[in-house]
């Protein structure tokens, strides 16, 4: 009995802290400065409107690489801030991609980036893509690479317009 008590206590606290780790992860306080400042993968992507977009193709700007879904509420959330980010800053530099790990038809996403009026180029993308960029278990994640193509900041959880535009203009002065 003292065992199987234990057991439950210990399984409880166990998965309050696995809880409160996933919260703070996903409300997006999260923003980790400089993650080593390591070179960012090197990518090509076909975005849903038929552009290829490489890190090579993007040197020279900042590039915010979101990691999101379509059924995800924070993700969702996050975009129309992101719309109104790249049309204020895109002539500055910024180039956003939104990464989609969505299990569904490039038609289907199109759909959903149409009617979300997204401004920003969209791929759908597979395992490699998130292999190499490493994004974690949590969308949305986003992943700052500075004009160098270093990778620099990560953001887990919902990112707000006001932190976006915050990174952008520290890495912009570089």
């Amino acid at each position: 009995m003292k065992k199987t008590v234990l057991f439950i206590i210990m399984a409880t606290l166990l998965l309050a802290g696995l809880a409160c780790h996933k919260e703070k992860e996903a409300s997006g306080k999260a923003v980790e400065p400089g993650i080593k400042a390591e070179p960012a993968p090197e990518f090509s992507v076909t975005t849903l409107d038929g552009q290829e977009l490489s890190l090579a193709s993007l040197k020279g700007k900042v590039i915010l690489v979101n990691f999101w879904a379509t059924w995800c509420p924070p993700c969702r959330a996050e975009i129309p801030e992101f719309i109104e980010a790249y049309a204020e800053l895109k002539d500055r530099g910024l180039e956003i991609l939104g990464f989609s790990v969505d299990d569904i038809s490039e038609a289907e996403l199109k759909s959903f980036v149409i009617k979300a009026k997204m401004n920003y180029p969209v791929a759908l993308v597979g395992q490699d893509i998130v292999s190499a960029f490493r994004p974690g278990q949590y969308i949305p994640t986003s992943i700052f690479i500075d004009r160098s193509g270093r990778l620099r900041y990560k953001h887990v959880g919902q990112l707000a317009k006001k932190d976006l535009v915050r990174i952008f203009e520290e890495l912009e002065k570089e």
